[in-house]
């Protein structure tokens, strides 16, 4: 198609118009061929491939032909293929803006389910005393129970993480969910868990905005983000090393993204607890989870140094000596969205200070650039335990071609990247895995239209 649009040109400047609208034509017909493979999620076929192919190279063999100046020829193709690069650059950064904006915004029928659970928050008493009820329960220090954590301002999400969660578990009954969300989202997610029942499990909601102990003068994120509200901080694009767009966006500057090193002393009566993602889908029963030696460490974590992912010293900045002089660049990194933390041996190391002193060192973003990742890496280097790998699968928000037996052996499943089940955008090969955990005959769900 690139060498066709370079003859388009060439045939339009020596008026040989015919020859140009034929190509022009050709090129049509390529471009909607590539653009319903695209709609479809399918590769094209040979059927429909070849006979665009032969066609196209039939006038690309009459342009040539033509016998145009060859010096012209070759001038017209270097300037065509440089604006053609231009424009792909141009576009890939302009697809990955506008893919970040469609990972952070709720989708009208969420937010529609969100309004519907408010407005019974407000006019059903019931539902209000028994979400008092449920903070006082014992079940939510009983050390001899499973305790889970999600973090996040998403309904319908955390409700598939906790459906899929205690639908694959041998003795529901036994596992407790503790959930923090923001106070917008409060009310629905309280209404959500109290109206719902989730095989007996024991389900907790708070909002971050309780957690008067977490303030600017205690935490270096709180003062961070302070900051941020106050001058009201853009969304930006910015290029990193590799010349890839970074995006200052909610989800990274989210304190309910941070909270996950401050477990510890949200939950001070807790001896164990698995951290879960809102993005993941839990396939197998995570009991046996509780029971695993960690050999002493803090953090049991998949590691992801494999082709698809990167060690060290592709999340940090080893030209700064205060990591080169303490950190191995080439130490192998590892994911967040499921991990099994020994909240004993986390307060006994004081993790939490950790974090924050490395937060502190990158005030001015000298180590790394976005996200909880880097952080969480460095706060719990040398104390982290690798699980085996099918305990934890990441990348069905990015990556199209995972292997199903991967998919299908995995415990869990990790939708991180932009493409969300929840989202229109999302992968349509993964999404039936989440959906499989979202109840569709909801007179909400049904009501709001979440197909």
């Amino acid at each position: 198609m690139t060498l066709a649009k370079a003859y388009v040109v060439l045939a339009k400047e020596h008026n040989n118009l015919h020859l140009a609208w034929r190509l022009s034509s050709k090129i049509r017909n390529c471009q909607s061929l590539l653009s319903k493979a695209s709609l479809r999620e399918e590769a094209i076929t040979q059927e429909e491939a070849e006979p665009l192919i032969i066609s196209l190279s039939a006038l690309i063999l009459k342009s040539q032909d033509a016998h145009y100046d060859i010096a012209t020829t070759m001038m017209t193709m270097k300037s065509h293929i440089q604006a053609l690069e231009e424009r792909a650059n141009a576009a890939a950064v302009q697809s990955a803006f506008f893919g970040h904006l469609a990972a952070e915004a709720l989708p009208k029928n969420l937010h529609c389910v969100n309004v519907k659970l408010l407005a019974d928050w407000l006019t059903q008493k019931t539902i209000r005393e028994h979400a008092e009820e449920n903070k006082s329960s014992p079940r939510l220090l009983d050390n001899n129970l499973y305790h889970f954590c999600l973090f996040s301002d998403n309904v319908l999400a955390v409700s598939a993480v906790v459906n899929s969660t205690v639908s694959n578990a041998d003795h529901p009954k036994q596992f407790v969910f503790h959930i923090v969300t923001n106070v917008a989202n409060y009310a629905a997610m309280q209404t959500w868990f109290v109206t719902n029942d989730f095989k007996g499990s024991m389900i907790e909601v708070q909002k971050i905005e309780d957690f008067t102990w977490l303030n600017a003068s205690y935490s270096p994120v709180v003062r961070k983000l302070t900051k941020v509200d106050l001058l009201g901080y853009p969304l930006e694009v910015s290029q990193d090393v590799d010349n890839k767009p970074n995006f200052l966006n909610s989800n990274h500057e989210s304190l309910l993204n941070h909270l996950r090193f401050y477990i510890p002393e949200i939950y001070p009566h807790l001896e164990k607890v698995v951290f879960l993602d809102d993005d993941v889908i839990v396939q197998k029963d995570l009991t046996p989870l509780f029971s695993l030696d960690l050999h002493g460490n803090i953090n049991g974590a998949v590691e992801t140094c494999l082709e698809a992912f990167h060690r060290l010293y592709k999340y940090l900045n080893f030209s700064n000596p205060v990591l080169s002089s303490k950190i191995d660049p080439q130490g192998c990194g590892w994911a967040f969205g499921l991990n099994i933390f020994d909240l004993v041996a986390w307060r006994n190391t004081n993790v939490t200070g950790l974090y924050q002193y490395w937060v502190e060192q990158n005030a001015d973003g000298n180590l790394w650039k976005l996200g909880t990742l880097p952080a969480g890496l460095l706060a719990f280097y040398g104390r982290t335990e690798p699980l085996d790998r099918r305990w934890h699968v990441l990348g069905l928000g990015f990556d199209v071609s995972i292997d199903n037996r991967l998919i299908e052996s995995a415990a869990v499943v990790h939708f991180n990247g932009n493409m969300k089940p929840w989202l229109k955008i999302g992968i349509g090969r993964y999404k039936p895995l989440w959906q499989k955990y979202v109840n569709r005959t909801h007179p909400y769900l049904h009501d709001c239209v979440t197909s």
